[in-house]
């Protein structure tokens, strides 16, 4: 289990218990919360990075870009020049000094820093028509993918195999098929989630969809997930794997943040199959889920406009996480020693277990 939940088994409550809201005589419930950190920012926060308690990395629009280096006490602006206007959706760092950003809409770029952000290189330029990226993932320190939505009818996908030194796009014979109205959403940067050599990414609009890949993004198949869909607004926005079996997908419709039907949902054969959550669902529209990243007993968490919810059993059922409302992103670090979630405004608050 992880750091931040320990003290729940400490106490000696079983996740079952915590999850079905039942306390021994004279216990106490363990509760989580947010504590808001200050950003320094106004502006809309959609990509999150957390490398361990004391690093992690934030973007988002108008050129943002955050990194703290002391636990959130303090975020520094690290901008990139000549990308003021980049609307960065996500973000994937390696530690305090290596960090590599996505900037979602045309013209499509990425950037790579080694030094903290005191310098960035552009590592990939697209000015195509149409072109629109989502989310990074990366395998390891040298491997990872970036998702775009449909081109020429297929999902667009870039590979790299230097840490985002540099990129290259897939052929379109290589890409996944998209029916027609069928997208990803860049709300998040974590509509594509990557473990060991198997990669995920979820759909929306016409049709609600995750995508597999077995090996590494080379070969893709496609299954039905119970995430609304139909509408340009509605779908799934988030997906994560505790496992190689068990995995969560979250989302819904962003035109109606309060409403919970067809916001999450669970598969528990590495994703070949989903099915709706059959306990206490969110309690709203979501975009983003995770958990302590190699850790398949941590509970999860997910956030959206409307609020956050934990689960501690595997997503099946969610309880509310008192705190603010606003959020978009959320991540937690590879040690489990801390979470943290940003959103609307600027807002950024770092998990707290009580």
């Amino acid at each position: 289990m992880s750091v931040i939940f320990r003290r729940a088994a400490a106490a000696g409550l079983g996740l079952a218990v915590l999850a079905a809201g039942l306390l021994p005589a004279g216990a106490s419930m363990p509760s989580l919360s947010w504590t808001i950190q200050t950003s320094g920012t106004s502006e809309s926060l959609r990509g999150l990075s957390a490398v361990d308690e004391r690093t992690a990395w934030v973007s988002g629009s108008k050129g943002t870009v955050l990194r703290t280096v002391d636990g959130g006490e303090t975020w520094t602006a690290v901008p990139i020049p000549g990308a003021e206007e980049a609307d960065f959706r996500d973000i994937e760092a390696f530690g305090p000094e290596e960090a590599v950003v996505m900037a979602a809409g045309r013209p499509a770029r990425l950037f790579r820093t080694a030094d903290g952000g005191r310098t960035w290189t552009e590592t990939y330029f697209d000015d195509s028509p149409g072109i629109f990226l989502d989310a990074l993932a990366f395998f390891d320190g040298m491997n990872g993918l970036a998702l775009g939505d449909p081109m020429d009818g297929r999902f667009f996908l870039l590979r790299t195999s230097d840490g985002g030194r540099t990129w290259r796009s897939l052929p379109l014979e290589s890409r996944p098929a998209a029916l027609e109205g069928e997208a990803a959403f860049a709300a998040s940067g974590t509509a594509l989630h990557v473990r060991g050599n198997a990669a995920w990414f979820c759909t929306g609009g016409a049709a609600s969809r995750i995508w597999l890949s077995s090996d590494g993004g080379v070969r893709w198949e496609a299954v039905s997930a119970p995430l609304g869909g139909g509408t340009p607004s509605s779908g799934g926005f988030s997906v994560y794997f505790l496992n190689e079996k068990a995995g969560i997908a979250v989302g819904g419709d962003y035109r109606n943040e309060p409403a919970d039907a067809d916001n999450a949902a669970v598969t528990f054969d590495g994703g070949k199959t989903w099915a709706p959550v059959s306990g206490r669902r969110p309690g709203g529209f979501r975009e983003a889920v995770a958990a302590v990243p190699e850790d398949p007993s941590s509970p999860a968490v997910t956030v959206g406009p409307s609020g956050s919810d934990v689960s501690f059993d595997g997503g099946q059922t969610w309880i509310a996480i008192g705190g603010p409302e606003g959020f978009h992103t959320l991540g937690f670090a590879g040690n489990g020693l801390a979470a943290w979630a940003a959103g609307r405004n600027g807002l950024i608050a770092r998990l707290v277990f009580q």
